[in-house]
């Protein structure tokens, strides 16, 4: 019969005759047949089964083995014995060179024939050694799925005691060095089916023996966190941790946290390698496990390891959120990887190019996975926006491309932030400072923040941004008994030299700190700047004369060398006089006090006084960009608050107040039009206090800097509690007091008075009104009236014969602005550029000055962005927009330099003399040297970082390709239906890049 039905087999007679042959010939299998027949038989169909060269072959061969089986097992149970089981597990079948791949099919087909048979335990035993083996020698995927098929039917034969633990640390190294080769989506969706029949065998092990799964999991750490591995171990690992029960996680991540006999760089590999799994389609709790590690490692601060890891795999997991089918993994540990990284903005930086790009494929995708993500990642990137605020020029995209997503509210986002930092100690992360490679690309150097210290950070940028000030200091001359200044300069002289990419300011800051201050706690950047100025001028006054050099120079005469060098740097530099009246309303006396300053504050006005419109007594000028000539006619100007008292007739033409310019952007020759975008705004004559040229359009209701300056120098009646005890009354009256400017500093600081006391909630408050700024400023200064006749005589200063006023144009040069909603929290940081006079040194030879030819427009003078250790370039557009793209950014203290002018022409020519005759300021032998040996100090500290970082991250995982994700989605923008990643199915090619 056996000859019969290889015949039948071997003939090419069309498969439904062959058919019908073969049911005859099993019909007769049924019937009581001689042991030598069915030997034959078994054997014939043994051979159809394993190699059959199609799979009718193989599907007969079955069917004989089974009529066998069931209906001649004595038979079936002699055949298939030990003997023969052992050489087909050990030596194949099937010629040299072609073994059957059907073995382990076949045996488990057989097994079940046997099951009761006296050598069923013998065959159990046989395969529980043979498994083993077979795993030992690290089948293939398929070969493994089958072994775990095989298990799976037949638990008798899973190894048992040490074996079995053996066997599952075995199977855990298979799983380990599994690859899919193939990128067809069939292929693929056959090898993760593979994978999960393997791990579900380890899955059943652990029920039943739930000693097993923690040997298992050491075996697993062990593989990931091997740095000697040529190739990086398979995803698929992520499917056995997917079966560990998550009671045991703490007890898990404790033990490995606290295992000393872990390396960092092991630890580093494992994590890394962890954060990979977020790839892995099909695998469950994989984002708690990876969370749970990360804490773990931040509870026994581990914080270098949690740097490295994060920075080089948070862009990968991001790329991720593009599938639908890990999305939800994926966005876990995100989360928790930025919610974390508090001490530095580098992680979420990372991510800014991207967030646009995929916030717009999941508003394209239109799911609800897509629309909880979206709100999700919006809340992400406002708790990130609130954490490291100042840096509007890389917010804006992506602010606008989640601007119509909700925001959550401060609360919420103080909560997620104080759920998921590291740590609550800030000290303990203050060496882990963003890490610069190089110097910034616009060659400035930033201050590293030593702990809520970017107010002392925004104020020295800005000082050393003043160049007539920084020259200043670093002028001075060794051993001159001004310790401060001197700490300054060496300061000034680091940002100037050094090749760092940013210094630490520690040495000034315990220098300088306010002794009221408390550590760590963020203060108020004016408080600071003005307790440093003072410092440094009572330092001076009672140490050695900085200007000794002013001295030497013959260009000043006596009386002018006595009034220089009576004055301390920061009174030349920073200070102003003004001069505050008062007048009895009763007998009209006036009594004035004459006071020095180095900053304005200017209050806000009250919400129902339209300054505006109002008729200040010393109105202020605000200029768009362009270059600055003295006006011929300034008009008339009014010589004093009180000269004009009795109410002006309808014939009487009054005359406009002396005023803060506001004049737009112009061209010589022409008109100055006050304009806002292309629209033309209110005539300058009409309304002097237009702001123009690239200025920001500001709400009517909006303010200005002049309208503060305005009201700070406008009437103040003083009435009621506030009379005004009048000396040639001798008694409280009523009175008006006015402040008059009478000499302008070289660099006036506007600080603006955002935080008031509200006593409803006993808290100091922020006012969040948006003040527009003006790039150039017409002060007001009040001057005797020889001196303005002196000035009119010249045609100088816009002054005009019978006023009490000249005009000094100032420059912005500097904006901190301050992030936040509270003194007491936010952050700092500031926008500066180098202001350089218009003018070129000295009075040309008709005294009247003239606007340099080759000068560039003020706009075109580059700005730049400090923010701690980060600086960027920046613009006077980004300087006027902040506010409107951030609420709470806004500008606190404004830094202005006086163009040379009547006023000033001294002190202008006197640097301007410096400067030639020593160019750059030469510094003293001692602080050369240290700059020089920092220097070759850092170069070393590269190298051998370097070196370290190459051993320390050279076996990290590698991943060079995460970011195709993104690109594929942005390329293939005509992509539809359920293989586009945005439909969750994946393409041949995007799928296999999701799973490996």
């Amino acid at each position: 019969m056996d000859k019969i039905l290889e015949a039948v087999v071997m003939s090419s007679y069309p498969n439904n005759v062959k058919q019908g042959l073969v049911r005859r010939v099993i019909e007769a299998a049924k019937q009581p047949m001689d042991s030598e027949q069915c030997w034959s038989m078994l054997e014939l169909s043994t051979k159809l089964y394993l190699t059959g060269d199609t799979k009718y072959k193989r599907e007969i061969g079955k069917e004989v083995l089974e009529v066998y089986g069931h209906y001649h097992p004595e038979e079936f149970e002699e055949f298939f014995n030990v003997r023969f089981l052992l050489s087909l597990l050990q030596e194949g079948y099937g010629p040299l060179g072609k073994r059957s791949h059907y073995v382990l099919d076949y045996i488990q087909l057989g097994l079940q024939f046997v099951l009761e048979s006296p050598s069923a335990n013998s065959i159990f035993s046989l395969l529980r050694i043979e498994v083993l083996r077979k795993v030992c020698e690290r089948p293939s995927p398929k070969q493994c799925a089958k072994i775990s098929k095989l298990l799976t039917q037949h638990p008798q034969c899973i190894p048992t005691g040490k074996h079995q633990l053996l066997f599952c640390q075995q199977l855990i190294r298979c799983i380990g060095q599994f690859q899919c080769i193939s990128e067809g989506e069939e292929e693929i969706m056959e090898f993760l089916e593979q994978v999960n029949k393997v791990s579900g065998l380890l899955q059943r092990i652990w029920r039943t023996q739930t000693s097993a799964i923690l040997p298992s999991l050491k075996e697993l750490f062990a593989i990931i966190s091997s740095t000697e591995e040529q190739e990086a171990p398979s995803n698929a690992l992520a499917s056995v941790v997917q079966f560990v029960p998550l009671e045991l996680m703490d007890g898990v991540i404790r033990n490995l946290t606290n295992d000393d006999s872990i390396t960092d760089v092991q630890m580093m590999m494992a994590i890394g390698r962890m954060i990979d799994w977020v790839s892995w389609p099909l695998g469950k709790n994989i984002d708690k496990w990876i969370i749970a590690l990360l804490k773990g490692l931040a509870a026994v601060k581990k914080f270098s390891i949690l740097i490295e890891v994060t920075l080089s795999k948070i862009e990968k997991v991001f790329s991720k959120l593009l599938y639908p089918i890990v999305r939800e993994g994926a966005l876990s540990v995100l989360q928790y990887m930025l919610l974390s990284f508090q001490h530095s903005h580098e992680a979420f930086h990372l991510l800014l190019p991207h967030i646009p790009r995929l916030v717009a494929s999941l508003k394209k995708e239109d799911s609800n996975s897509a629309t909880s993500s979206l709100e999700q990642l919006a809340e992400l990137i406002h708790c990130m926006f609130f954490r490291f605020s100042g840096f509007p020029d890389l917010y804006e995209p992506v602010l606008e491309a989640v601007k119509a997503l909700p925001i959550p509210n401060e609360d919420r986002i103080k909560h997620l932030l104080g759920q998921n930092a590291w740590t609550s100690q800030k000290n303990e992360l203050a060496c882990f400072y963003p890490r610069l490679a190089s110097k910034s690309e616009t060659g400035k150097i930033g201050l590293i923040n030593l702990g809520n210290t970017c107010y002392m950070n925004s104020i020295i940028q800005s000082l050393f941004m003043a160049s007539d000030f920084r020259h200043s200091v670093l002028n001075l001359t060794e051993g001159n008994s001004q310790p401060l200044m001197t700490k300054l300069q060496w300061l000034f002289a680091f940002l100037e030299h050094s090749q760092r990419p940013a210094i630490s300011p520690e040495s000034f800051l315990s220098a300088s700190w306010p002794p009221w201050f408390t550590p760590g706690a963020q203060q108020d950047c004016s408080e600071y700047l003005k307790y440093l100025l003072d410092r440094l001028h009572e330092e001076e006054k009672t140490g050695k004369r900085i200007y000794q050099k002013l001295k030497e120079s013959s260009l000043m005469s006596q009386a002018v060398e006595h009034h220089y060098l009576n004055k301390t740097l920061i009174e030349k530099m920073f200070g102003g006089k003004m001069m505050t009246k008062i007048r009895c309303l009763k007998c009209l006396n006036v009594s004035s006090r004459e006071e020095a300053f180095t900053d304005l504050s200017l209050a806000f006005p009250p919400s129902d006084r339209n300054v505006r419109g109002s008729t200040s007594i010393l109105p202020v000028e605000e200029i768009g960009p362009q270059f600055i000539e003295p006006p011929e006619n300034a008009g008339q100007l009014t010589g004093s608050p009180w000269i004009r008292r009795k109410a002006p007739k309808a014939s009487d033409h009054a005359a406009p107040p002396m005023s803060v310019e506001t004049l737009g952007f112009q061209e010589p020759g022409k008109a100055a039009n006050p304009v806002c975008g292309n629209d033309v705004g209110v005539d300058a004559a009409k309304d002097p206090l237009s702001t123009s040229g690239e200025q920001a359009c500001a709400p009517k209701d909006s303010r200005s800097v002049p309208d503060l300056i305005n009201y700070f120098l406008s009437p103040e009646r003083l009435t009621a509690e506030n009379k005004y005890h009048c000396e040639k009354c001798a008694s409280l009256q009523d009175a008006e007091k006015v402040a008059e400017l009478t000499e302008g500093p070289h660099y006036l600081i506007l600080t603006l008075l955002r935080f008031s006391f509200d006593p409803r909630t006993m808290k100091r408050k922020k006012i969040l009104d948006n003040v527009s700024i003006p790039v150039v400023l017409k002060l007001p200064i009040l001057v005797a009236p020889e001196e303005a006749e002196e000035v009119c005589q010249h045609g100088k200063d816009g002054a005009v014969p019978g006023s009490g006023f000249m005009t000094v144009v100032y420059d912005l040069c500097s904006v901190v602005v301050h992030s936040g909603i509270s003194s007491e929290s936010g952050h700092y940081y500031c926008y500066s550029r180098e202001c350089t006079d218009t003018i070129p040194h000295g009075q040309p030879r008709d005294g009247v000055p003239k606007p340099a030819s080759d000068k560039q427009l003020d706009f075109e003078i580059q700005w730049y962005l400090f923010n701690d250790t980060r600086v960027s370039f920046s613009s006077f557009e980004s300087v006027s927009n902040v506010t409107s793209f951030f609420p709470k950014d806004t500008a606190y203290v404004l830094f202005y330099r006086q163009r040379p002018g009547r006023q000033s022409c001294l002190l202008h020519e006197a640097l301007a003399e410096a400067g030639r005759l020593h160019g750059e300021p030469s510094l003293h032998k001692d602080l050369m040297e240290a700059i020089s040996k920092d220097n070759i100090l850092f170069l070393q500290e590269q190298e051998k970082e370097a070196r370290n970082r190459a051993a320390y991250i050279s076996a990290l995982p590698k991943s060079p390709l995460w970011w195709r994700d993104l690109d594929r989605d942005k390329d293939d923008d005509s992509s539809s239906g359920g293989c586009s990643p945005a439909a969750g199915g994946g393409g041949s090619g995007s799928f296999h890049g999701l799973v490996f």
